[in-house]
């Protein structure tokens, strides 16, 4: 993937809360698209090899959260985090994570992150399939920048951090809004 190409097409099965379903789980089945999300938005989207996981859950995630203000005031609609993993341990993370400004976004059987190609293998790690660690300023369904990280492969030795994280996009929007005030 890389800037000027639009997201590939993929229905998302996502679990969203609807009270009117009752019980202790009251949650639906609700299929979203990759226009749903992205459609007439400017927004970021990171995705990281699963949720739970220890630079995922202690430096990526907390820092798009707690940046979201200053993201929306460079420009961005949304905040998008996806994983390959399914809505259950998506919408879980998301609520012991305690995000409230991040959606989650379960890419559960890889088919998106496939069609971007950042599907890895990480049996190493016993993950089975999982997203190398990329973000993305995304326009209206087009990237308009994409940071990835360095040294793709299956069964990666390491997990690198860098590229996708929130300051280096935050770095981005700020040159590119800096860039436009200059015009």
């Amino acid at each position: 993937m890389q800037a000027g190409l639009k997201l590939p097409d993929v229905t998302f099965h996502t679990r969203v809360r609807d009270e009117s379903v009752g019980g202790s789980n009251p949650f639906r089945w609700q299929d979203k698209t990759t226009a749903d999300y992205f459609s007439g938005k400017r927004v970021i989207l990171f995705s990281l090899p699963g949720a739970f996981t220890p630079t995922c859950s202690t430096y990526q995630l907390p820092g798009f959260e707690d940046n979201a203000d200053k993201f929306r005031d460079l420009g961005i609609d949304e905040i998008y985090c996806m994983s390959v993993n399914d809505s259950f341990v998506m919408n879980k993370w998301a609520e012991a994570q305690g995000i409230k400004n991040v959606n989650v976004i379960p890419d559960g059987s890889g088919e998106f992150t496939r069609k971007v190609g950042m599907l890895v293998a990480k049996d190493n790690l016993g993950f089975g399939m999982r997203s190398w660690r990329y973000a993305a300023v995304v326009n209206d369904g087009t990237v308009e920048a994409w940071f990835e990280e360095p040294g793709r492969a299956d069964n990666h030795g390491e997990d690198p951090y860098g590229e996708s994280s929130p300051e280096n996009l935050m770095k981005y929007l700020e040159n590119a809004a800096s860039a436009v005030a200059a015009e």
